[in-house]
């Protein structure tokens, strides 16, 4: 298919893009790398009037640290954090789950904060982001506002942003002392979207594990830190109390019963 015909405008800053915004609303479309957004023009799932491309604004282009945390631009690719050099010291979570999101091709385009935009249940960076309990820059022509990662996603595709409202960046807590993590992921091919996706962080206070591709959104379970028979206690609870959706790809059961094992073998990797 091809998409709905619409108007094309190009900005150089973000003051542009929000202005546009506000005109615009419901009838706009941001275009950073336009890895999840043409799809959806193309199948005719998003029918904007406008599409905003911002993929040449300077001030949208920024990566810093910032009061414990990785901040990265909306137009900062995918493949900029990845080969970022000190990523592995900074964020070793994102350094981990990169290897498994989409092609090297996709990453050269795609933006970190257009996948957190997208808000696909089975992607990686939205399971990093909730399981680091990460943070969402919203900002219109009235405010800005900051969202924590477990109240930006409310479904598939859906989040809380709202339609005058672009994403002006995303925050990921930088590597905490004496905290281990671990990611792991199964799909029908590599690149491909997860069936189930984990990610934990194992510290001497508690034991967080976050599951995509099973629920509607990112779950994420914090414990007391387990150990012994205690892992496999949780597990199981965690794994029963998940609303996971059956697909083409993969049964619900199927799901739940990866939750078991591949967490098992997750929270024992990020203790050793």
């Amino acid at each position: 298919m091809k998409p709905a015909a619409f108007d094309y405008v190009r900005v150089d800053t973000a003051d542009e893009a929000i202005a546009l915004l506000r005109e615009y609303g419901d009838d706009a479309s941001i275009l950073a790398g336009g890895q999840s957004l043409m799809p959806m023009l193309n199948m005719r799932l998003s029918q904007p009037r406008v599409i905003v491309d911002v993929s040449r604004a300077r001030d949208l282009r920024t990566t810093r640290e910032r009061d414990g945390m990785l901040e990265i631009g909306a137009v900062v690719t995918q493949a900029t954090i990845e080969h970022r050099p000190r990523l592995s010291d900074e964020v070793p979570l994102l350094a981990q789950a990169f290897p498994h999101l989409g092609h090297f091709q996709t990453r050269n385009r795609g933006t970190v904060c257009g996948s957190i935009a997208h808000a696909d249940p089975s992607a990686e960076l939205p399971l990093c982001l909730a399981a680091l309990d990460g943070e969402v820059l919203l900002r219109s022509s009235v405010r800005r506002r900051t969202v924590r990662a477990d109240g930006f996603f409310l479904g598939p595709l859906s989040t809380v942003r709202e339609p005058t409202e672009m994403i002006e960046a995303v925050r990921f807590p930088l590597v905490r002392a004496g905290t281990r993590y671990a990611f792991t992921e199964v799909s029908m091919r590599h690149g491909d979207f997860a069936i189930v996706a984990l990610a934990a962080a194992i510290s001497d206070a508690q034991s967080v594990l976050a599951v995509g591709g099973v629920a509607d959104r990112p779950y994420v379970r914090r414990w007391p830190r387990l150990e012994g028979r205690d892992v496999d206690d949780a597990l199981h609870r965690l794994a029963d109390e998940i609303e996971a959706r059956g697909d083409q790809h993969a049964s619900a059961a199927y799901r739940r019963q990866l939750v078991r094992t591949l967490g098992a073998r997750l929270l024992a990797e990020s203790r050793s």
